[in-house]
């Protein structure tokens, strides 16, 4: 997963991006000539975008970026990757580097998920 500043994120060209509401539904939505997708979380505590990220990768077989915004911390970076996102951008008060660090800290997870279809005993 990469990490992305405010700065690089805005510079995004909008024409091969989809930003879509954290309500909206995935499979609703054309996805031709887009290499961008930016869910969003309004607050931490709102996960629909990890759902959304879900429905991405593995209904609508979206294989381009899929990128998280707005009230992103650090510890869910873990989560995001593991649900389809491969960037976001940190909310203002996090740290980058810390975020970075916390990627590799686990090798390997006991549960199966987008990147490991196999949970740990059966592979």
């Amino acid at each position: 997963m990469q990490l992305i500043s405010h700065a690089q994120h805005t510079a995004l060209p909008h024409q091969h991006t989809l930003t879509l509401a954290n309500d909206a539904d995935p499979m609703q939505q054309a996805f031709e000539g887009i290499q961008t997708i930016v869910l969003q979380f309004p607050k931490f505590t709102d996960g629909r975008a990890f759902s959304q990220a879900l429905m991405l990768r593995r209904r609508c077989g979206f294989e381009g970026d899929i990128r998280a915004v707005g009230d992103v911390l650090i510890d869910q970076l873990s989560q995001m990757q593991r649900c389809g996102f491969s960037s976001a951008v940190l909310r203002a008060d996090q740290d980058l580097e810390k975020g970075r660090q916390l990627l590799t800290h686990f090798s390997a997870f006991y549960q199966a998920d987008l990147t490991q279809p196999k949970p740990l005993f059966a592979r």
